[in-house]
């Protein structure tokens, strides 16, 4: 479904779901109304109140391994020692594809 096509109905089914994931993850912060961004900032960029670490954050979008691996080698992109920058868009490229392929099959 594209997001222009979206019902009323879809959006509480929407909302719902965010309810329940953050009853599951206890991030009680996720509960907040939906909106539509004026492009400057918008309620999802902000963080949870009981994010610490990226884990945190991974927990609570319910990210699978594939965008998780991804978002930790965007955070950290050339500031390791083992991975240098190019290891690092590597590493993205290779899970951004792996998730392209899951999609496809669905």
């Amino acid at each position: 479904m594209s997001i222009d096509n979206a019902t009323p109905q879809d959006w509480d089914k929407l909302r719902e779901a965010c309810k329940l994931r953050s009853q599951k993850t206890g991030l009680e912060h996720w509960q907040t109304n939906l909106s539509i961004s004026d492009g400057s900032t918008a309620s999802y960029y902000e963080l949870p109140q009981a994010a610490n670490e990226l884990q945190d954050l991974i927990s609570a979008k319910n990210m699978n391994a594939q965008i998780g691996e991804i978002f930790r080698s965007c955070y950290r992109y050339g500031e390791v020692s083992h991975s240098d920058m190019l290891r690092d868009a590597k590493k993205i490229k290779y899970y951004a594809e792996a998730e392209i392929r899951r999609l496809e099959l669905k």
